[in-house]
């Protein structure tokens, strides 16, 4: 009835009224940044599609650009300035102003949150890494400078240049570790940056670039010295670490 001519588009009044007349279960934020984007645009338009994309979390192109045009200010300090959340809810906030760079995307990271799936590669891995360390620690009774064990280097997971044919190896030597300390280092990393990059960039692509950073480690390696045992996942914590060294980058130019 509003867009006779199937357009696809009606006037941003017609819309506000509509939801005031009809009393739309929208969410408060998504109809702020639906208002946004109509006076983003030279008509003052809601576009039926860049709704039903807002409506299901989708980001838009066009949504992007009015955003990034600056055609609605927005307070900088917006979550800030959020009282009575909880302890995962103030993680969350932390995560968007560690992570994100501009006000929006974190106000749009922050409301669209979910706790599923939760990022758990990088408990995983790291929860992995200290049973194994454990198991072979108890079984070798030996707790730092494991690689000078004889029956440690025997190991089906650590990688050594003359294993090449074994190709699982290039990848499973991030479990092993020479000790307490190097353990403690990439576990300690790997939570701190790794669990809040998967949190906002999800566990796919944070899962392909820590493997490949481990992949790459192996394959230097190869390269490199032919005859030196590879054990650790510092190649895929040196990963995590470049990709956030590019968020702070970000967030400090935004």
């Amino acid at each position: 009835q509003l867009d006779p001519e199937n357009t696809g588009f009606i006037g941003v009044e017609t819309f506000a009224s509509l939801v005031h007349s009809h009393e739309l279960p929208l969410d408060p934020a998504k109809l702020d940044m639906l208002v946004a984007l109509a006076q983003g645009n030279d008509e003052g338009q809601v576009c039926y599609q860049e709704l039903v994309d807002l409506i299901s979390s989708k980001r838009s192109s066009s949504f992007k650009r009015a955003i990034a045009n600056g055609q609605r200010a927005l307070p900088r300090d917006v979550l800030l300035d959020e009282t009575g959340l909880g302890f995962y809810k103030r993680f969350v906030r932390y995560v968007a102003y560690e992570i994100l760079p501009c006000e929006m995307d974190r106000r749009w990271y922050f409301y669209q949150h979910r706790t599923c799936p939760p990022p758990v590669f990088m408990a995983a891995v790291t929860l992995t890494q200290i049973i194994v360390f454990l198991c072979y620690g108890a079984r070798l009774n030996k707790w730092v400078l494991q690689t000078y064990h004889p029956e440690y280097m025997k190991s089906p997971l650590v990688y050594h240049p003359g294993h090449r044919a074994r190709a699982w190896r290039f990848l499973t030597y991030m479990f092993m570790h020479v000790g307490l300390e190097q353990l403690g280092f990439n576990a300690l990393l790997q939570l701190m940056i790794g669990v809040p990059l998967e949190m906002v960039h999800g566990i796919l692509r944070i899962s392909f670039l820590y493997l490949a950073g481990v992949l790459a480690g192996s394959l230097t390696v190869s390269i490199t010295d032919m005859r030196a045992p590879l054990v650790g996942g510092s190649g895929g914590v040196y990963a995590l670490c470049s990709a956030h060294l590019a968020n702070v980058v970000m967030v400090s130019a935004g």
